[in-house]
């Protein structure tokens, strides 16, 4: 069955948050801690809860404040070490590198007729993310288009 996205309002934090990213280019994501994390070429990881509440902090920050094991921590902290440092198309094991040409230039907001689903869409220069969430499970699921 297909699902009817409707287009959402963002309130005014998420318009700051967005205004903040507009310009920026994921490098890669993960999900962790029940929400979905961008790993911006800015040194900031943009972070986007289930029902669309976000923020956006510095690296340390960010990683400092997930509710993970100090294990998954490290390898997030190298996997995002690698992916400023590496050329390599190799994948870092606890994070998704992002598409090429993805430089952020417009988000959308969208829930289904039901309200329990959410699609984000970070629309990019040639490529663009798109993540649908469901609140009834937790889970993201991240595409390209």
């Amino acid at each position: 069955m297909a699902v009817g996205w409707v287009e959402a309002e963002t309130n005014r934090h998420q318009d700051h948050v967005i205004a903040h990213v507009v310009g920026a280019t994921p490098l890669g994501y993960f999900v962790a801690d029940e929400a979905f994390h961008l790993v911006l070429d800015i040194g900031f990881i943009w972070t986007i809860l289930v029902d669309g509440e976000m923020s956006l902090l510095p690296e340390k920050i960010a990683l400092a404040e997930l509710n993970i094991s100090e294990d998954r921590r490290k390898l997030l902290t190298a996997g995002i070490r690698e992916l400023r440092e590496s050329d390599e198309v190799t994948e870092p094991k606890s994070i998704t590198r992002a598409p090429e040409g993805c430089l952020i230039e417009a988000f959308g907001f969208y829930r289904d007729e039901d309200g329990r689903r959410c699609r984000f869409e970070i629309r990019g220069e040639q490529l663009s993310l798109c993540v649908e969430a469901s609140s009834a499970t937790g889970e993201f699921v991240a595409n390209c288009f």
